[in-house]
This record gives C-alpha cells, sequence and structure tokens, in this order.
C-alpha cells in the first residue's frame, strides 16, 4: 500500500472517529459475509457502527486520541464498534450479540473507555453497570419519592378529616330542611 492511500485511510479513520471516546474491540475475521453483514445491520439498527481497521493504520490514525490505547501493542484481526447512547449499551448490545448462537464467531477483545484500556472482564463488568437511561431514570424516581410521599401523607389524613367533615355536615343539613 503506498503511503499515499496510507494517509488517506488514516485521515477517514480520524474523520469517523472524530468525537468518539468509548470503543468495543472485536474480531469478525471468523464470521463468514453473509453473518456479517446481518451483524452489521443488527448494529446499526441500534445506532451502533462496526469498521475493520487495520491495526497499524488504526494506531496512526488515533494518536492522540481517547481511543488510543485500544491499539497500543494489539496484534491480530481487530474491528471497532462505537456508537450507541453510551459505552454501557454498547458493551451490552455487543455482549448480547455474542452470545446469541448465530454470532458464536464473533471474538470480544476489549475496549476502550475515557482514555483508558478495558480488558474483556473490565468490559464485561462495564457492561452489567446500568446505562444513562438506566441512571436518569433512578435519579428522577428519587428525586420525585420524598415529594410524592410528603402529598400522599398530607392529602390521606386531609381527604378523611373532610369526609368526616361533610359526613357530619350531611345529617345536619337533612334534618334542616325538613323541618
Amino acid at each position: 500500500m503506498s503511503k499515499y492511500v496510507k494517509d488517506l485511510i488514516t485521515k477517514e479513520l480520524r474523520r469517523r472517529l472524530a468525537g468518539v471516546d468509548a470503543a468495543v474491540l472485536v474480531n469478525v475475521s471468523r464470521m463468514d459475509g453473509v453473518t456479517s453483514t446481518k451483524l452489521r445491520k443488527e448494529l446499526r439498527q441500534k445506532n451502533i457502527s462496526l469498521m475493520v481497521v487495520k491495526n497499524s493504520l488504526a494506531r496512526r490514525a488515533l494518536m492522540g486520541t481517547p481511543l488510543a490505547p485500544m491499539f497500543e501493542g494489539l496484534s491480530g484481526p481487530a474491528a471497532i464498534c462505537w456508537g450507541g447512547e453510551d459505552i454501557v449499551s454498547l458493551a451490552k448490545e455487543v455482549f448480547r450479540l455474542a452470545e446469541q448462537k448465530e454470532y458464536e464467531k464473533l471474538e470480544l477483545r476489549g475496549g476502550c473507555m475515557e482514555g483508558k484500556r478495558l480488558s474483556l472482564e473490565e468490559l464485561k463488568e462495564v457492561s452489567k453497570m446500568p446505562t444513562r437511561q438506566e441512571l436518569l431514570a433512578r435519579l428522577v424516581s428519587q428525586i420525585l419519592g420524598p415529594g410524592a410521599r410528603l402529598a400522599a401523607q398530607l392529602l390521606g389524613p386531609a381527604s378523611t378529616l373532610a369526609a368526616q367533615l361533610r359526613q357530619k355536615a350531611e345529617p345536619e343539613s337533612q334534618t334542616s330542611s325538613e323541618g
């Protein structure tokens, strides 16, 4: 490959991965073309991209980026998965697919998050964490929970008192209208 072509590929890699700070590294080389295409389609539906890269070109393109540690000392075939809502949802989706019989030849190799290289075990731990959406839902429930409980406690006795007052007032209004 000529130096000019390498530079073009390096620039394209840098452009496509600009702003990406978390990714998962996989090996799809043992999969046949049909299965690989189906995998890419499933990932695309979740807004996740998959790109097979040459390690030396990726190392060169990602130098100085948060993804650079992912390719340090890496050997063998590799593909980068990035996208999704966050690294947790990305890791969950890749692990889910790797467990399916159809994609049994998909090999997970690790990843990178916030400039730190993740081993396969660390990536598995990340996949078990709550996603951004789940964390936001928990936060909202914790914020709204005390207020909802207070309102229920205030309304409970107040509604009971109002019902009792209404009950007391009704017989008096009925006796005064009869007389």
